[in-house]
């Protein structure tokens, strides 16, 4: 038995040696590109490089009441406190709306106008982000944390369940949620993130999604991701929105300059990037999961045209979800799909949501 045993040992701590070399290999090599694009801003234009415009007061769009009432809540265990922007009466149904990278509450303008008139609608500001606390440490951003808070702020909002929304890493976290929680989940929406295994296992057999993570390993650099985006006054947050590569297409509906100035404001704000970029650093110790499947009513809304995840990760989700599952795909759509198609993703939320709340009462 002890014979047996041995090999298997060496066997996982070989797997375990080649999968740390993989992600500081790539996060060197990553970090080599990002040095040599940093010498080359400096030898075009040395005074533009570390140019940044101050801003003190936010756009006057981040006011908005038509957007909602922005609120805080103090989570007694954690001691943090969260931002939140909340719209619909209160007593109405809870819809949790979290915002992905490099995004805030802001995301979700579109859906708190839309779905106020029979939601209490709260868009968050996760952990670190925006007015919300950031620890200093990144011990303090590891996936049961975050995972954590969302089970807190729904108790705290005076709430046992919800329609959980999530873009991006704020997906990431709604499958989470969703897996180790599902009480508290009635319907579950995710747009432009596959079910987190999915994504493990994918990224691994993959290297063209592996090329497309690369931020992923980047970011387990420390300061140096979060001094990347500053150069040139934050163009890498500009071009992520604006690029034709990355950004939202012609058909989309693009963001206004106030919209941009809006990210510009609180991501400028000193400290502002460590907390959401703090996201990843714990992401490679926490993954994969233990448990994976899902068990409520699942809507995966994904743009075809997402530069940075792959659309065949939205069909293999399907094998996760032990429920109804639907995935619409937007062939003219980026990875920003809920700002870059606001009328038809609130559309398909609709349908959704009123189809299980049909089916229920058959």
């Amino acid at each position: 038995a002890l014979r047996a045993r041995r090999p298997r040992r060496l066997l996982a701590a070989a797997r375990a040696l080649l999968f740390w070399a993989l992600v500081y290999g790539y996060c060197g090599l990553c970090a080599c590109i990002a040095g040599l694009r940093l010498l080359w801003s400096i030898g075009r234009r040395p005074g533009e490089t570390f140019r940044r415009a101050v801003r003190e007061n936010p756009p006057a769009c981040l006011n908005d009441p038509s957007l909602g009432t922005h609120c805080y809540v103090r989570i007694k265990d954690s001691g943090l406190r969260f931002h939140y922007v909340a719209a619909g009466e209160r007593g109405k149904p809870l819809m949790l709306l979290l915002h992905g990278f490099p995004e805030f509450w802001y995301s979700w303008r579109h859906q708190l106008r839309e779905f106020k008139s029979e939601y209490r609608v709260v868009a968050l500001d996760l952990r670190g982000y925006g007015e919300t606390d950031a620890p200093s440490h990144k011990e303090n951003y590891k996936l049961d944390c975050l995972i954590t808070d969302i089970k807190d702020i729904l108790e705290s909002l005076g709430y046992n369940k919800c329609v959980l929304i999530g873009h991006d890493w704020g997906g990431m976290i709604a499958w989470l949620v969703a897996i180790c929680y599902p009480e508290m989940v009635t319907k579950l929406i995710v747009v432009n993130f596959p079910h987190p295994s999915v994504f493990t296992e994918y990224i691994l057999r993959h290297p063209s999604q592996l090329i497309k993570s690369a931020y992923y390993f980047f970011f387990q650099m420390p300061w140096f991701p979060e001094f990347m985006f500053t150069v040139n006054d934050f163009k890498v947050l500009k071009s992520l929105f604006t690029s034709q590569a990355t950004g939202i297409g012609r058909k989309g509906c693009r963001l206004t300059a106030e919209d941009i100035e809006a990210y510009l404001y609180v991501f400028s704000q000193p400290g502002a990037l460590t907390g959401p970029i703090n996201h990843y650093r714990n992401i490679f110790s926490c993954l994969p999961l233990q448990h994976h499947e899902v068990i409520m009513p699942t809507l995966l809304l994904w743009g075809e045209r997402d530069a940075f995840m792959e659309v065949d990760m939205a069909e293999i989700t399907r094998i996760y979800v032990k429920n109804h599952f639907r995935l619409t795909i937007l062939s003219e759509a980026s990875h920003w799909l809920q700002q870059d198609q606001p009328d038809i993703v609130n559309k398909l939320i609709w349908t959704f949501l009123k189809e299980e709340t049909t089916r229920k009462r058959e």
